[in-house]
Order: structure tokens, then sequence, then C-alpha cells
């Protein structure tokens, strides 16, 4: 096995806690592996050391925290690892009550040892080794691994259970997590002969009795007339859409008034499906929804009291600095509802931003520093405020709501769209600026013949009536016949040029049962395609798709209408924002602390000097100059 990826599995057995949905993570890194009593001291948490050997493979150990060690990104990457480091020792020391046995270590290490072949008492070492670890000292991660997991479940255990109140206000805000699927009446014939489909097709289009054809003819619930779910009442109960197979189900469903689906194929059957009545997705009754009601509020309430346990730990840490290189600043970036955000909760949620690591592959760091603090950190701190703000705004709009400062903020989203509504003439008014979203490109079953020149092509072109087998034809005409089968325009099965014969050109000429195209070169050779069940591109009419745009209208009304809610309930409390007095007071830090090159004197006799990791900051408001096109800056996670 790859050593690489022998340790990073290694190395996620050691993580210390994730909560889904929570802005609190630790997760390891390789100066957790090391052993804490030894290295130069770069700082104590509440007495508890931690080294500069620690800190400076924490940062070597990731990526993106190793791809500037200068500039605005450098600082901001050591505010990250010593404030990770300083919330992962206090996490550490608050667990050391807890118990963990020899035996479940043990356990756990045999574990990872099964899990990655390294049963071998020399492939274990090594891997260890490959790691910067001993046995022990993997063994003592696991033991705090194992700690920090059952003081998170003793937290959740004491967390009450929720109350209707909180049930109900859940409920009332998120209905659309609770819908029933779509369902529909409907019936089936299955057939293995696509022709005996079509013609039992015709029969029930010119009125014949569906449920007697299918009787006497589907392979499949013959004994109840096709019905897709057993009589009810005189009628099929209804069904989702995983009753039938994907392309049948996609035919039926669009259906939305009801009747037949043309003939289908799927695993080598012929479908043929009536429906007989759509019954469109709705929103569960609350008791039947109240189940899942209780799993999903009483996950919020044991995240937010984890949340919670995190915060109060931080609140009262006495952090001393040791190593003055090590030394960070972590001002206060915004004060809300009279709580303060520290800077490096900012930095925490830009690192954690996966579009930022692609925008680092792309462009330098000095780049990457400047798009970053004009526009992802101030979406992030504004985030951040909100956050901060939710318990003050959930107590005052006396919501019955409970959760993460992420899921508070959800909530009082959520409440402000409440009473958002979708109108006909919103649903027309997005069909008809978004038609292409509900086009179905033109199909058709193609044979190809291939002719070493365009006077043979065409001479077969004009000879052949359909009558005769098409292989067989063009064979004896000289050509060479491929099987293209079922093709939709623009997949590419066919070439440019055959694609555009087949499903643009309008000089397609009937033969038989099919059509054939004009002579076209392909390559060195000159084809002739015979295209039968030809079925030209077509756009859904907007009754077959009402409810799916109905869905898609709302959400984005909603999405709207409960941030406008929620900016305005957040500027309510008059939060005082300090990023652009930070960042500027940073670039001056950075300034200050980046070693001035020899530069020639220009004509006033000044030198001039560049920052060691780029180009000089742009002013405010400034895109920096760069070859090509500047990536944009990623969006903040919402």
């Amino acid at each position: 096995m790859n050593k690489k990826k022998i340790v990073n599995v290694m190395l996620g057995v050691l993580a210390l806690l994730l909560v889904a949905g929570m802005a609190f993570q630790f997760t390891p890194n390789v100066g957790e592996l090391f052993n804490r009593q030894t290295g130069t001291p770069a700082l104590t948490v509440n007495g508890t050391t931690v080294t500069v050997e620690e800190l400076e493979a924490a940062r070597r150990a990731n990526p993106v925290l190793a791809s500037a060690d200068t500039g605005v990104l450098g600082d901001d990457f050591k505010t990250f690892v010593v404030a990770q480091q300083i919330q992962q020792t206090l996490v550490r020391n608050a667990v050391k009550d807890i118990r963990v046995s020899r035996a479940d270590v043990a356990a756990k290490v045999t574990e990872v040892r099964e899990a990655n072949q390294l049963t071998d008492s020399k492939a274990w070492t090594d891997a260890l080794q490959g790691a910067g670890l001993t046995d022990s000292s993997y063994r003592e991660q696991v033991r705090q691994s194992l700690a920090i997991e059952r003081r998170v479940e003793e937290i959740k255990k004491g967390v009450p259970a929720a109350t209707d109140a909180e049930l109900r206000a859940y409920y009332d805000l998120n209905t659309e997590k609770f819908q029933t699927d779509a369902r529909i009446q409907a019936r089936q014939i299955v057939v293995a002969d696509k022709a005996k489909a079509q013609a039992l097709l015709k029969q029930a289009q010119g009125g014949a009795d569906f449920a007697a054809l299918a009787k006497a003819n589907s392979s499949e619930f013959a004994d109840r007339g096709g019905a897709l779910g057993p009589i009810e009442n005189g009628a099929p109960r209804p069904v989702a859409q995983v009753a039938l197979p994907a392309e049948v189900g996609t035919a039926a469903f669009a259906l939305t008034d009801g009747g037949l689906t043309d003939v289908i194929e799927s695993g080598g059957k012929f479908y043929v499906v009536k429906v007989e009545k759509y019954l469109a997705p709705a929103p569960k009754p609350f008791a039947e929804a109240r189940s899942d009601l209780v799993t999903a509020v009483n996950e919020q309430k044991k995240n937010a009291a984890v949340e919670a346990w995190v915060a109060g730990l931080e609140k009262d840490a006495k952090i001393e600095f040791k190593d003055l290189n090590w030394k960070v600043e972590d001002p206060t970036v915004a004060t809300v509802a009279g709580k303060n955000i520290p800077y490096s909760k900012v930095i925490e949620q830009v690192v954690n931003n996966q579009q930022f690591t692609a925008l680092l592959q792309q462009v330098d760091p000095a780049q990457a520093a400047q798009l970053v603090n004009s526009i992802l950190k101030p979406q992030v701190t504004q985030q951040l405020i909100a956050g901060y703000a939710a318990p003050t705004l959930i107590e005052r709009l006396k919501l019955n709501l409970t959760g993460t400062q992420q899921e508070l903020t959800a909530g009082i989203a959520a409440y402000g769209a409440r009473n958002v509504k979708v109108t006909d003439a919103d649903i027309s008014s997005f069909y008809t600026e978004n038609r292409e979203q509900f086009q179905t490109p033109a199909s058709g079953t193609v044979l190809e013949a291939s002719f070493k020149t365009q006077a043979a092509a065409l001479a077969f072109r004009n000879s052949y009536d359909g009558r005769a087998d098409f292989a067989a034809a063009a064979g004896k005409a000289g050509g060479t016949v491929s099987e293209r089968g079922s093709v939709t325009a623009g997949d590419g099965k066919l070439g440019e040029e055959l694609n555009a014969a087949v499903f643009e050109a309008r000089s397609l000429r009937d033969a038989g049962e099919g059509s054939l195209t004009d002579p076209v070169k392909v390559g060195e050779r000159y084809s002739v395609a015979f295209v039968t069940d030809l079925k030209p591109a077509a756009t859904q009419p907007l009754s077959a798709v009402r409810d799916q745009i109905e869905t898609q209208v709302l959400a984005q009304k909603k999405s709207e209408e409960g941030q406008k809610f929620l900016d305005a309930q957040v500027a309510s409390l008059k939060a005082k924002n300090n990023l652009e007095a930070v960042l500027a007071a940073q670039q001056k830090r950075v300034d200050a602390q980046t070693p001035k090159t020899p530069a020639a004197e220009d004509s006033s006799g000044k030198d001039s000097a560049a920052p060691a990791d780029g180009d000089a900051p742009a002013a405010e408001g400034e895109t920096p100059a760069a070859e090509g096109e500047t990536p944009a800056a990623p969006p903040a996670d919402q």
C-alpha cells in the first residue's frame, strides 16, 4: 500500500472531534503526533506547553498552510496554526479525567492495522516511522481521541429531548424537508418485442381498454391488469418513481396530466405506461413527520451543546507566548450583541474554504491575499456577525429554535421567508427565460454506410428504397456498415459532420421505415446514414415541468427574502465591524517585518523596496495586475 495513503489513513483515525454543521473542528496534524514534553516552548495554554516543533510541523503537514510563510497569507496561516493548537490543547486538557483503558486503545489500533493490511510488525513499524511516530506515541494519541469522543457523547447524552414547541417550530419553517415523493396511479405493459409494444400502444391510443391489454399481453403484473401497485378501491395503489426503471419512470412522471407514454426500451424490454392520476409532492402532516423531526431537532440541540462547551473552554483560556517569533495578533474583528469575534475565526473559515484552496493553485500568494482581503474576508466576517448575533435574535423574535450558530441563522432566515409564495406569473416567467433547460434533444437509431468516393455514396443513397436490408444493400454497393445504435444529438457517438447530417439537415429522404442523409465526408471517406425512430428536438410543455419550476423558484425566492430579513435583523443590533482596520494594521505589521532588498536609488535619492512575497499591495478597491485573467476570489461558504 502507498506509504502516504497509509499515513493519511492513520492521521484520520486521530481526528479529535468533528461535529457536522459546526464551526468548531478539531483535526489531526503532525505536530500532535510528537512527544509534547520535548522541544522549544512556543506558548503555554493554561500552563500546558505547545512547542515550536509542534507548530512548525502543523504548518508543514497542511498543503494550504505550507504554501506561504511570508506576507499577509503567511501571517494569516501562522495565526490559524496557533489558534488551532490552542483550541486542541484546551480540549485535550478538558478530557484528562476521562479514563480510557489499554484494551480500548489496543482494539482501536488493531482495527487500524487490519483495515490497512498492517498486521505484520515490520510493516506497522515502517508505517509509523513514515509518520514520525512510535507505537507508544501513536497509542497515546488514540487514547486522547477516544477520550474526547467519550466526553462529547457525555455532553450529548445530557441534552434535554426536543419539546413539542421546538418540533413544531422546526416543522413550520422546514416543511420542504418533510415532503412526500411524487407518485402516480398507473398501469404498464411490458413485452420483449418492440413491434408488439408499438402495436399495443396504437390500440391503447385508439381507445382499447389498457387493463385488458396488459392482462392479455404484459409479462409483468398481468394478473392485476398491469397495475404498478396493488388494486385498492378499484384503482392502482400510488407508487413512487423508483418503482419503474429510470428511463420509464422519467417518461411516466412527466405526464402530470395523465396519459400514455411512448414505447420505452429498458433492460432489453419494452414498456408502455398509462398514468391514470399524478399525485404531486406534498408536505407530510406533522404527526407523520414527527419521527424525522425528533431526530433532526435533537441532533441540532446536541451540536449546540458541544459548540457551547468548546466556546466555554476558549472564553477563559490563559495564553502566554514564550517564543516571540510565534507571538500572533488576534484582534477583535467585529462586535455584536456584546460578543467579540476574533480575527482567527475569519481565517479559519478562509483556510477551510475549498475555493480558496483552488485559488492558491492559480495565483501567487500576494495576489491571493489581495483577492481574499477584498472579497472573501468581508463575506466571512458578515456571516460570523450573523452567527454570533443569532442567539440574541432568536430570543428577541421569541422563536422556539435551537442549534449551532449556523443552524440558528438558517432558522432566522427561514422565519423571514415563511410567507413567500410562488405565483403563476413567476412560473411562466421562469419557463420563458429558461426554456433551454426543458428541451429534449433529437434522437434516433443510426446505421452508417461508408464509401470510398462521394459518387459511390451518392449512387447508393439515390438507389436505396428501404425495402432491402440496409446493411446488405450497402455492402453490395461497396460500402462498409457501422451500427451506431441509439443516438442522441450531440452525444459524441457520431462525428460532427454526420451528427449535423442526421439531426440538423432538412434534406433527409424517406426510405421505407427510415430516412437517408445526404453523403457527408467523414475523414477520407463518404458516409450515408440510415435513421429510424427519429424524434426531433422538443421543448417540454409548461404543464410537464410546472412542479419542477415551482420548487426551484420557491427556493430562490425564499433564499433571497430570508437573507434580506436576516440582514435587517442583524443590522438592528448595530454590530461594529473592524475588519478594515484589522487588515490595515496587519498590512502595516507585515510590511515592517518584510526584509528590505537592495535597490537602486531613484532620481530623488530614495531607495525602493518591495515586499518579499510579491508586488506591493494594491490600493483599496484596486485589482492586482496579473498575466492573463485574474481568477475571481472564492465565495464564502453559505
